[in-house]
């Protein structure tokens, strides 16, 4: 049974367990030991978002990784998707984000990245939690590892992101509100935009070590919502802590989620002959809309487990290019190996510029049918969805929208939540069937 690892690397409160300087350290050092093959000079890339316990873990990281003679670059704040597209080019053994995503600042991570530049998979992972107590092999004094900053790691991201954007396009004329989330794209982001033409009205930019997330960014999207309209600018774009998910707003302040961009590209990247394996792969939580508005042009949709990692495999194993979340996480492989929320919001961006009408008109490409989504605490260690009560709860809702919607319960893989979403044509009744379901959950729990 794994122990440390999630869905999404390795996630709790900062300074208890496992988020402590001492297991951070044996981390680092099992990961270290396991990518150690050949007689090269071994190197991890690390970089972190903007909370104030990054300070504790970016040391515990690089001594577990010298301890065991691999040298450590330090990025400072980054996004993921820059962390994961560095380990590719500056040829390192391993790759590692100290975030927490939209968690709040208390909370952090790691998320690790192989050579390839992708999430491990969960066998790699279990291998190294199941080495976490081994003291061997250490580097004797002469063989440790030397840490350094990479200076230029802002720079070579900017230009990487805006080597994306179609060649001859600009984003001159559109006035833009970018909502960085006090997090890791607070400095990147805004200059890729106004590099590429737009004017740029920021928010989410002031760091403190404790704002990532708070109020803002794409899981608080009513500051930006309202700043798109005070300003009057043509869209808004929302990042998060990480910098891996987007959420869209249009002049309007109506909010553009990822199924919508999801269905945007995959429109525009077919009629152009870029969509690759006849398909999207998504989530089992995206809407049934996105589901038909696709099959109307002859594309399918995969859908994975709940997680941007699961929605990569399904695209490498069908061959496709284009997958993500309805939350934001868009993976777009012809450029990036894991969701990239600034490279995702300027293929949209690519849209609207040659498009020459209103977000508004050109982001909402489908009517989606009502969906709600309840999320239920539950104790920890506690088993909610095994009890014959939410069971015969869950029986029963999908007796109810038979065949014209469906119901979908599970644990959150990062926190001690259960999260009910149902979704049909009658909205009434879909409101209802998750009621029912989480008050069940609720009854178990208390």
């Amino acid at each position: 049974m794994r122990k440390l690892f999630g869905t999404d690397g390795i996630r709790g409160e900062a300074n208890l367990w496992p988020m402590t300087a001492d297991t951070m350290t044996k981390v680092a050092a099992a990961a270290g030991r396991h990518f150690t093959r050949g007689a090269h000079r071994h190197r991890v890339i690390i970089g972190k978002d903007t909370r104030l316990s990054g300070y504790l873990i970016e040391p515990a990281l690089t001594a577990g990784f010298i301890s065991v003679g691999m040298d450590v670059i330090l990025t400072g704040p980054m996004p993921t998707p820059a962390i994961a597209m560095l380990t590719r080019t500056l040829r390192a053994d391993l790759g590692v984000v100290i975030s927490a995503s939209h968690n709040p600042y208390s909370d952090n991570g790691v998320k690790f990245f192989g050579p390839d530049g992708y999430k491990l998979s969960d066998e790699i992972e279990t291998e190294i939690e199941a080495n976490l107590e081994a003291t061997e092999p250490v580097a004797s004094a002469d063989k440790l590892g030397r840490a350094r900053r990479l200076d230029d790691a802002e720079g070579r991201y900017i230009e990487f992101v805006k080597a994306t954007f179609p060649r001859g396009l600009r984003l001159d004329g559109l006035k833009i509100v970018i909502d960085c989330a006090n997090g890791a794209a607070y400095r990147m982001a805004p200059a890729v935009l106004w590099e590429l033409g737009a004017e740029v009205v920021t928010i989410g930019v002031e760091p403190d070590g404790y704002n990532i997330n708070r109020e803002c960014g794409a899981t608080h999207p009513a500051t930006l919502q309202s700043q798109v309209v005070a300003h009057g600018a043509h869209l808004g774009i929302a990042l998060d802590g990480d910098a891996d998910r987007l959420q869209m707003v249009d002049e309007h302040g109506s909010i553009i989620d990822g199924d919508q961009v999801m269905g945007l590209i995959a429109r525009s990247w077919a009629d152009s002959g870029r969509l690759l394996g006849g398909c999207v792969a998504a989530t089992v939580m995206s809407n049934l809309g996105l589901e038909r508005y696709l099959k109307g042009f002859g594309i399918g949709l995969l859908r994975a487990a709940v997680g941007d990692r699961y929605v990569l495999e399904a695209m490498r194993a069908q061959g496709c290019n284009l997958g993500g979340e309805q939350s934001g996480h868009i993976i777009l492989t012809d450029y990036a190996t894991t969701g990239d929320g600034l490279i995702a919001a300027l293929q949209v961006l690519a849209v609207i510029a040659g498009a020459g009408k209103p977000a508004s008109e050109v982001l909402r490409v489908f009517a989606p049918l009502p969906q709600i989504l309840k999320n239920v605490r539950f104790a920890n260690g506690g088993r909610p969805l095994e009890a014959p009560a939410v069971k015969a709860a869950i029986a029963a809702a999908e007796q109810s929208l038979n065949g014209t919607g469906r119901v979908l319960v599970r644990k959150s893989g990062t926190e001690p939540l259960v999260r009910v979403m149902a979704e049909g044509e009658d909205a009434a009744l879909v409101r209802r069937v998750v009621d029912d379901v989480a008050a069940a959950i609720a009854a178990v729990n208390g």
